[in-house]
């Protein structure tokens, strides 16, 4: 039985680093970006279903917050710089992780390292934040295309997060998220 056609993205090219002996897809960091892209992927048509891979930063606390070390299956997205609630979507692929290893996710253009915006973020019952998510999930939603999502934390998007941290240690969760890929299968 032939394998379903299967888009593989990401947002950042340096998220995709461990990946360039597989075909896929960088959108571009943003909403927009990743609207765009995955739009004109999808719309060129043979896409079956879409798989994003990447890293997030980690908004939640306690028992229940995600570590650095594992990857998540996104089961949820919502917007964190809409006004007004946005609906949460829900990606359409399949589960493969246990619960404990899946994650909300809020989606908004700027890239979290205030605790301010970090509290806030939380409060929308968010785990992780990135800037795409949303849009992947609408995207896919409008083409009828089942959708899964995985994401690395990669920091803690807290006052002490910086730009140039993320810079550096994006090529490590390349790494990672490629051995999870390959397991994955």
């Amino acid at each position: 039985m032939p394998q379903p056609s299967t888009l593989l993205v990401f947002a950042h090219r340096d998220e995709a680093s461990a990946f360039s002996d597989v075909p896929h897809l960088v959108t571009g960091v943003g909403k927009v970006n990743a609207a765009v892209a995955l739009a004109g992927a999808l719309a060129a048509g043979g896409v079956e279903r879409v798989v994003v891979l990447g890293t997030a930063g980690v908004v939640s606390d306690g028992p229940e917050r995600p570590s650095l070390e594992d990857v998540y299956q996104i089961t949820g997205a919502v917007q964190h710089d809409f006004s007004l609630p946005s609906p949460e979507l829900r990606p359409s692929g399949a589960a493969v992780l246990p619960p404990e290893r899946t994650a909300v996710i809020a989606t908004g253009d700027v890239f979290v390292k205030n605790d301010a915006q970090r509290g806030h973020i939380a409060g929308l019952g968010a785990s992780l934040v990135d800037m795409e998510a949303y849009a992947y999930a609408s995207v896919c939603e409008r083409f009828e295309v089942p959708l899964q999502m995985f994401k690395v934390p990669s920091d803690f998007a807290d006052s002490a997060t910086t730009d140039e941290e993320w810079d550096t240690i994006v090529f490590r969760k390349s790494e990672q998220l490629r051995a999870f890929w390959d397991r994955l299968g």
